[in-house]
């Protein structure tokens, strides 16, 4: 039987499945999604079994690990699935939304399937995406999770000037990139604009013009 310390990860971490599952089915809104997440997680930790043993948040480090993995996720599933693409299949339920994130609703007050929350969730982590793990691990621990600046401080392991300032860089980053216009489309008049007028050929035989002494300008040739 084996006492070692990969015994002793699998216990840790099955402890934690059930949060980490929890957490991973908020992130990405699929069920399917968050089981291969919480696996890619899995395989990132046992690759270093003493850290997750030794750390004295071991939920905090684990739950680090696989934001780094969700964000990883969502890079690769945003190059190649449209949004709104993963519906449940047959059999398969949402987990119930957050306080205070009921579904949203289209026109009329009708559900929209879910549509509106799964585009908020990829554009949530399409801006985490932009931070460093730290930042966004401040950011989902105190802006998401509710949690004190000391608390999230305590739980990642770090001074709480630090956990202080990464937030503080993090929302500055989060606030340019909302406030960043898209490529503005410079439409068929600039377009025109830009085209270089055209020179009609000269035909064979035909008289080039010259200049007078005056400013006129006349062919040169026999006048017809």
């Amino acid at each position: 039987m084996d006492t070692g310390p990969g015994r002793a990860f699998d216990e840790a971490f099955c402890a934690l499945l059930a949060r980490l599952y929890r957490r991973a089915a908020a992130l990405t809104g699929h069920r399917g999604t968050a089981g291969d997440i919480v696996h890619d997680a899995y395989l990132k930790l046992a690759a270093r079994p003493d850290r997750l043993l030794a750390h004295p948040e071991p939920c905090a480090y684990a739950f680090s690990a696989l934001l780094s993995v969700a964000r990883d996720t969502w890079r690769r599933e945003s190059r190649l699935e449209p949004v709104g693409a993963s519906a449940p299949g047959p059999g398969e339920r949402r987990f119930p939304p957050a306080r205070g994130h009921e579904p949203a609703h289209g026109p009329g007050g009708s559900w929209d399937g879910g549509v509106e929350q799964r585009i908020a969730e990829l554009e949530t982590l399409r801006l985490l995406g932009g931070l460093t793990a730290r930042q966004a691990a401040v950011v989902v621990l105190v802006d998401l999770y509710g949690y004190t600046i000391d608390q999230a401080a305590g739980i990642l392991s770090v001074h709480r000037g630090t956990a202080a300032r990464s937030r503080a860089r993090a929302l500055d980053r989060l606030r340019t990139a909302l406030a960043a216009p898209g490529p503005a489309d410079p439409g068929p008049a600039a377009s025109a604009r830009r085209v270089p007028p055209q020179r009609t050929p000269r035909q064979h035989g035909t008289p080039r013009p010259r200049r007078t002494g005056r400013g006129r300008i006349e062919p040169e040739g026999p006048m017809m």
